[in-house]
């Protein structure tokens, strides 16, 4: 029974493998890829899939690829349409931005409402990035692109020529082409005032007044400053630097703190050179942009719109200068050569002091020497050295009465009886921080001398002038 049993089995296996076959060749056969038992042969399907390949990436895709790349220049042309508009070419376009010398819009720009002396900044989006100057209205505006402000000033109102703030270039807008021309040289002098070596040599020699446009006479370096709005306390310190030769043209040439960084330095210079400057516009300078780094630098300890101390502005000018003039290595500059002094100072004091100066002996200075008072034990001497950049001059307290004819007596004291504050023998008495004894001996004195006097002194309720007069005498 079993063996009749596998005999069956083994015949059902043998007719459903035969039957799988012959559907497998229908199959192949329907399809026409032939018969998968056939053995494999390399060369034919090689071939066949090499004049595949031909029929796939001959016509068919080489059609398509020239039919996208017939697109893409299609669009490209029609950008260039858009662009440069039809019937012009690109190399017609490239001509029209070439620098011309017969630009027709020159006689349009317009010297008097010309003023450089503000920021730089344009007067719609207040950026201070690729600011362009309209000479026709004297106005600011940002950029020179179809989408800028000065492109649409260009169109709205009709002036078209314009000089960039920082490259000096000149162009004619809404053309984009830049001017070459030589007549629009004083306006970049007027922009960028600058002197060379030599004529920075000659500039004390050279006593011919200039004329401004408006007809009026001045003279370089003997011109007024605007007044702001209480500012005043800055012009005066500028007036009297600008006196300062070594100084003058040290700032005078742009080339000697290029290394300098400092907002405050280069407006400095900027405005040194405005004032000496012989082919200005107008017969004032503004000092706006002076004032406006002095606000971002002292972190408006000295503003527009509130007066101040003109000594207190002066010391904190100098000090600036010079921390940011100075090399690492050396720590010199154009200001401590000009204005550095030293100083003796002897200062005597209780011997109440002494005890306290033997706890902070540590914390002393090592130019610094202390000696006992030998025979006086009850005073401390000490000695020490210092340096200044200004020196005060203490004045006589004004008489509380009137003169005959009713009016206040304005008292004058020679300036040499002012000086022998520091002559060494003269004793200073002083209360703050402690009472002591001063006495002050100038050491060295600097190529130039700074004395300012304290006339304003403010007690309970007010602030209290003196008037007095230091008259230097003969």
């Amino acid at each position: 029974m079993k063996n009749k049993r596998e005999e069956d089995d083994m015949g059902s296996e043998e007719s459903g493998s035969v039957l799988k076959r012959q559907r497998v060749d229908e199959q192949s056969s329907a399809s026409g890829i032939g018969n998968p038992l056939v053995p494999y042969n390399d060369v034919d399907d090689e071939d066949e899939d090499f004049e595949r390949g031909k029929t796939i990436n001959g016509v068919g895709v080489e059609g398509s690829n020239t039919q996208v790349v017939a697109a893409e220049n299609g669009e490209d042309e029609e950008e260039e349409e858009d662009v440069y508009g039809q019937g012009d070419s690109l190399e017609r376009r490239k001509s029209q931005f070439e620098p011309r010398e017969d630009c027709p819009y020159l006689d349009t720009v317009n010297r008097q409402v010309l003023d450089f002396d503000f920021e730089k900044f344009c007067s719609v989006s207040l950026s201070n990035l690729n600011v362009y100057a309209c000479l026709v209205c004297g106005k600011y505006y940002q950029g020179r692109g179809k989408k800028s402000h000065a492109y649409t000033h260009s169109l709205e109102a009709g002036h078209h020529v314009y000089i960039n703030l920082r490259t000096e270039k000149v162009y004619c807008l809404p053309d984009g082409y830049e001017i070459i021309d030589p007549s629009l040289d004083d306006i970049r002098h007027v922009l960028n005032p600058r002197f060379t070596r030599d004529q920075v040599g000659q500039i004390d020699k050279n006593r011919q007044w200039s004329r401004a446009l408006d007809g009026s006479d001045y003279l370089p370096g003997m011109v007024g400053l605007n007044n702001i709005k209480e500012t005043d306390f800055v012009n005066v310190t500028i007036q009297s630097l600008m006196r300062v030769t070594p100084l003058r043209n040290f700032f005078l040439i742009p080339e000697n703190y290029q290394h300098c960084k400092s907002p405050l330095v280069q407006r400095f210079g900027e405005l040194m050179r405005k004032i000496w400057h012989a082919r200005n516009f107008k017969g004032q300078v503004s000092p706006h942009e002076f004032l406006q780094a002095v606000m971002k630098v002292s972190k408006k300890r000295f503003r527009i719109g509130q007066q101040s101390d003109p000594v207190e502005f002066m010391a904190w000018l100098l000090n600036t200068l010079h921390a940011n003039l100075r090399t690492s290595k050396k720590n010199n500059s154009i200001i401590y050569e000009c204005f550095q002094g030293e100083l003796e100072v002897i200062k005597e004091s209780p011997n109440k002091a002494i005890t306290e100066k033997k706890q902070n002996a540590d914390d002393q200075n090592s130019d610094q020497r202390i000696t006992d008072g030998g025979t006086k034990h009850d005073i401390f001497t000490e000695t020490s050295g210092m340096q200044f950049l200004m020196l005060g001059l203490d004045l006589p307290p004004p008489p509380l009465f009137k003169d005959v004819m009713e009016k206040n007596i304005i008292p004058q004291v020679p300036l040499f009886n002012i000086l022998k504050k520091f002559d060494g023998d003269t004793v200073t008495e002083v209360v703050r921080p402690r009472v002591a004894r001063m006495k002050y001996r100038v050491t060295r004195l600097p190529r130039y001398l700074i004395l300012h006097m304290q006339r304003f002194k403010k007690n309970n309720f007010f602030i209290e002038k003196n008037p007095t007069l230091g008259n230097p005498g003969h």
